[in-house]
């Protein structure tokens, strides 16, 4: 049987395919509509609909909570790349890593082949002589180049 969680994000992504990207509801009627609290709702949106997975959250306060959530146009593989690149940041673990290069493979924007050289070049093993504490800024600036190479082929 299915998690509440899982059938809840289900939901919501038959609801952005249906609306071809943006979805904008209100905590509480969807809480309503599962028989949930309204955090049960935060929390499908905040592990499974993130940035890194594509997605763009805005909530706003008062009146129910409502909640805007849009797919990221996959289509357009350069201005996914672009918002990835901005996302990142200044730090980026492997695990974090694994999700992105997850996703690309997932949304067919990098081969078998792509992904597993990407995985070894951004590892912990292949930063093995980078101090830890500097580990995760390398490994962010390695995974942006590699990903503005992507967005000029």
């Amino acid at each position: 049987m299915a998690r509440l969680s899982d059938i809840i994000e289900t939901f919501l992504k038959e609801m952005l395919n249906d609306m071809h990207g943006t979805v904008e509801i209100q905590r509480n009627e969807l809480a309503n509509r599962f028989n949930c609290v309204p955090s049960q709702i935060n929390y499908v949106i905040s592990t499974r609909f993130t940035n890194d997975k594509g997605y763009y959250v805005e909530s706003r306060r008062g009146g129910g909570g409502s909640i805007s959530i849009r797919r990221f146009n996959i289509d357009c593989a350069g201005d996914y790349l672009m918002h990835i690149i901005s996302a990142i940041g200044d730090s980026l673990s492997q695990h974090t890593c694994e999700v992105f290069i997850n996703n690309f493979f997932d949304y067919e924007m990098i081969d078998v082949r792509e992904a597993s050289l990407m995985r070894a070049a951004l590892s912990d093993k292949a930063l093995v002589d980078v101090p830890m504490e500097k580990r995760d800024n390398v490994r962010a600036s390695i995974m942006k180049n590699m990903l503005m190479s992507l967005t000029v082929l």
